[in-house]
């Protein structure tokens, strides 16, 4: 990984991978010499038409907010390496949040170094150039260009993303001149950058945690989590693209989904899939898609059921945009096309609930407020259906909330480029804090009756109802960004008449 070369810059020649560094299949074949010689020679230079991203601003506001929280402190965030899946074939690479919110690359192996310059910080970007025709590498490696396409070159990446861009080889250099007490890592993405810079001795890491219960390192990742909190003009433009195409992507499903037969739940998750990967990366999180019994499984993703007409499926799944910024959506929609009236009922409890937390939503309101509005709904509702065992107040006491048994989880999360955005942020700025305008967040709550649950009357059993938005806090109060899609139980079946009186679609046809 490491080594030395120069900065590439107007007149200096740009550096390539002269080394071999080439990452080969265990069955390559052994190749002759003529033709690896052959192989090296009669290639066109070819040049990328590159225009600055238009976050290029944004990228650069973030980190000059980062660097007056740490002055003359060395700040190394790395986007992460390419991870195994099976022998040599890797997942897909997917930016690292945190360093994509603060460089816009999103690449593998690359590396952002903040440097400490007077008040104020260089940034750098420590990436892999392109590989050297003069190598194998750009044949025979498994991230050679010829296997995996072209990659930019340092002078393509900095005029993209605006930041002054250098070889990854140069990285050892500056990890080797970082002093501990003066150096903050986000740790966890690079294994080689972690070695690299100790964070303390083992009793200086207790001492800090004594203090004030974090690292220095850990204060790093909180700074940049507590910057996402407050979205700006161009974070709220990717997310709204990132929901509308998840709106899409719902009516893809109602358009596939047969109101007589069963269909599998891949099927489903294939279908939404589709329109991800069309219009967006890919999807934001691991599709839940819950038919029947399912349903009461939050994190149900092995999606090998099938649905049953006369049952309920619960679909949750977000596109995410190709800035990363993702969609976090949920509806709980009738196979058939019509509620039961105990569907129903158990449906407009949960709408309920979510529609008063949602009234609440404006600046200066406390997170935990909004939670105990939705919860109470919820618990009042349980108590309509006969299935409270004690009164609604004794049920929401915090001695108590044997409401939880049915409710499971609380009402929403912040989003944003993570679905669960914001998550080193401090408890007193996030949980336990209050909303401030252009946060963005869910509203999610839900009821779970397991099938087995035998505290419930048995036509409940195995009905799970959860319905979530993706709602932005306005000066004034809020706005239900991924409002495209309805929310009432009797909006749900006309939407549904709708979308299968439409017929099926596919993205781009």
């Amino acid at each position: 990984m490491f080594g030395e070369s120069e900065l590439a810059g107007e007149g200096t020649p740009e550096p390539v991978m002269s080394e071999s560094t080439a990452k080969v299949e265990a069955h390559d074949p052994a190749f002759p010499p003529k033709f690896l010689e052959f192989m090296r020679t009669g290639w066109a230079e070819d040049s990328l038409a590159v225009r600055p991203s238009p976050a290029v601003d944004r990228y650069a506001a973030r980190r000059a907010a980062l660097s007056e929280q740490f002055p003359g402190e060395t700040l190394i965030i790395p986007t992460g390496r390419e991870k195994n899946r099976a022998n040599d074939t890797d997942y897909p690479f997917r930016a690292g949040s945190d360093f994509a919110y603060l460089a816009g690359d999103l690449d593998p192996d690359s590396v952002l170094v903040l440097h400490p310059v007077g008040d104020g910080h260089d940034a750098v970007l420590y990436t892999k150039p392109r590989n050297s025709r003069e190598t194998d590498d750009f044949f025979r490696s498994r991230d050679g260009e010829l296997w995996v396409g072209r990659r930019a070159t340092l002078t393509e990446k900095a005029a993209e993303l605006g930041v002054e861009t250098t070889v990854l080889t140069d990285l050892e250099r500056v990890l080797g001149d970082c002093a501990p007490r003066k150096t903050r890592v986000l740790r966890g993405f690079d294994p080689e950058v972690d070695a690299a810079v100790r964070p303390y001795t083992e009793r200086d890491e207790k001492d800090q945690k004594a203090r004030d219960g974090r690292t220095r390192d850990q204060e790093l990742a909180t700074a940049i989590s507590e910057l996402k909190l407050i979205k700006d003009p161009w974070e709220i433009e990717q997310l709204q693209e990132a929901i509308d195409s998840t709106v899409r992507g719902f009516e893809d499903v109602a358009r596939f989904l047969p109101a007589d037969r069963g269909v599998s739940e891949r099927l489903i998750e294939g279908v939404f899939g589709l329109r991800a990967r069309y219009e967006g990366n890919d999807v934001g999180y691991s599709s839940i898609v819950g038919a029947g019994r399912h349903a009461t499984t939050l994190h149900w993703i092995r999606n090998d059921g099938v649905t049953t007409p006369g049952e309920l499926l619960l679909i949750d799944m977000g596109v995410e945009a190709r800035s990363l910024y993702t969609a976090d959506v949920t509806r709980t929609i009738p196979v058939s096309g019509r509620f039961t009236p105990l569907q129903r009922d158990v449906y407009d409890i949960v709408h309920r609930s979510q529609q008063a937390g949602i009234d609440l939503i404006k600046p200066g309101v406390k997170f935990e407020d909004i939670h105990l509005t939705c919860m109470r709904v919820l618990a009042e509702g349980l108590a309509d259906l006969g299935v409270l065992p004690v009164s609604v107040d004794e049920a929401m006491a915090p001695e108590s909330t044997v409401y939880r048994r049915w409710t499971l989880h609380s009402f929403g999360h912040m989003l944003g480029i993570d679905v669960h955005d914001c998550s080193n942020a401090r408890k007193e700025n996030y949980r336990d804090g209050v909303l401030g305008e252009n946060y963005v967040l869910t509203v999610e709550p839900g009821l779970y009756f397991q099938a087995e649950d035998e505290l419930v009357p048995e036509e409940l059993r195995g009905i799970g109802v959860r319905i979530e938005d993706d709602v932005l806090v306005t000066a004034t109060g809020s706005r239900v960004m991924s409002s495209g899609l309805p929310r009432t139980s009797a909006a749900v079946e006309e939407w549904m008449d709708a979308q299968r009186a439409a017929g099926p679609r596919l993205p781009g046809v």
